[in-house]
């Protein structure tokens, strides 16, 4: 029996849907817009959706990108990661 094959994203994949699970910090969504729009440009700040946990000490954050290719989300998700902020980024 094989594996099944992920499936693989075509781009340009307008409306890509990215989630970043952070501690809550003052001033992070700022840092997380920056990011973004560093790697993609035609993001969409109405598109951001800002979740807290239920005690506060995560929020999630919810939004869509142009991906242009593996590369660039690798290197959001890289960036985001290296904010020492980030849990996840899915």
């Amino acid at each position: 029996m094989t594996e099944p094959t992920p499936p693989k994203i075509e781009f340009p994949c307008h409306g890509y849907p990215v989630s970043v699970v952070a501690n809550t910090t003052d001033g992070f969504t700022d840092i997380l817009e920056r990011i973004i729009i560093k790697h993609c440009p035609e993001y969409d700040p109405d598109s951001l959706r800002v979740t807290a946990s239920r005690n506060g000490k995560y929020q999630s954050f919810r939004f869509c990108v142009v991906a242009q290719s593996e590369a660039q989300l690798a290197q959001l998700h890289e960036e985001l990661k290296a904010t020492g902020c980030v849990h996840m980024v899915l």
